[in-house]
Parts: C-alpha cells; structure tokens; sequence
C-alpha cells in the first residue's frame, strides 16, 4: 500500500509512548476513518480528525 503524506493537528501517543504535538509531519497509508501512520518508525493509529492530508510547511517569519 502506498502511504501519503499528512500533518498532525491535535497531539497524538504513538505505540513508543512519545505525544507527537500538532503540526508534526507523518507518513499514512490506510483509507476510511481510522488510518495508519508512522513518524520515524514509530506507529500512530490515527482517526480521520487528527490529521490533515498534506505536509503544511511554517509560514516564513518577516
């Protein structure tokens, strides 16, 4: 299965127990309500809401 890209957009444990804060970037695979996700190996069982597909860069400071 391919997996995509997307960002996280409320924090999130994942299996190692580490919370991953909004704005993290994670790669899914899975569709429907309930998805897969990985950051740096580490899995994140993720509901549709958590997350948003794409990776959302930071706006430039000025």
């Amino acid at each position: 299965m391919t997996s995509r890209r997307g960002t996280l957009l409320v924090p999130v444990p994942g299996l190692s127990g580490t919370v991953y804060p909004p704005g993290t970037p994670v790669a899914v695979t899975g569709r429907g309500s309930s998805v897969d996700a990985f950051v740096e190996g580490d899995w994140l069982p993720l509901s549709w809401w958590e997350f948003a597909e794409g990776v959302q860069e930071a706006a430039p400071e000025a």
